[in-house]
């Protein structure tokens, strides 16, 4: 017989921590960096994915940002497939892209998260805002990203 575990954090309990790990953090734009966080969220809802992958999604740049330590990802009341999806997503320091999109895909649901968050980072009306350099570059590094991971039909 299993032991009773604690109950997992809700999808608004996983936003209300995303969104205050995050608070003063800005996008490349200057906006809340909360907003990207949602455009991922509902892009992995819209895609049909699970609330351990929105959960993901709320939380896919908390460690990468140093929003959130490893620790606490580790510790919390998170299904492990969540716990298993953030890391996954997550770039390393000095790991390149190459490694960072193997792990993508072989990590279970994490392919998902990616293509949101890349669909987002990729919107046109976000990169116009940017400057011509930032723009160019980022359109190319996105580009690579997708190739990689197989999305080659568009974002």
């Amino acid at each position: 017989m299993r032991e009773q575990s604690e109950p997992h954090l809700t999808l608004a309990e996983v936003e209300a921590v995303a969104r205050e790990a995050h608070a003063g953090q800005t996008d490349k734009a200057g906006r809340p960096y909360a907003v990207h966080l949602a455009a991922v969220a509902e892009g992995v809802r819209v895609r049909g994915g699970r609330d351990e992958q929105i959960a993901a999604a709320w939380l896919h740049d908390a460690v990468e940002d140093d929003a959130l330590p490893r620790e606490w990802l580790d510790a919390v009341a998170l299904p492990q497939s969540t716990k298993d999806i953030v890391p996954a997503v997550t770039k390393r320091s000095g790991e390149d892209v190459e490694a960072y999109c193997a792990r993508i895909l072989a990590t279970p649901g994490a392919l998902l998260v990616k293509e949101a968050d890349l669909a987002h980072n990729t919107d046109p009306a976000r990169l116009a805002v940017l400057d011509e350099p930032t723009r160019v570059r980022l359109t190319a590094k996105y580009a690579n990203v997708r190739r990689l991971l197989g999305l080659v039909d568009g974002p």
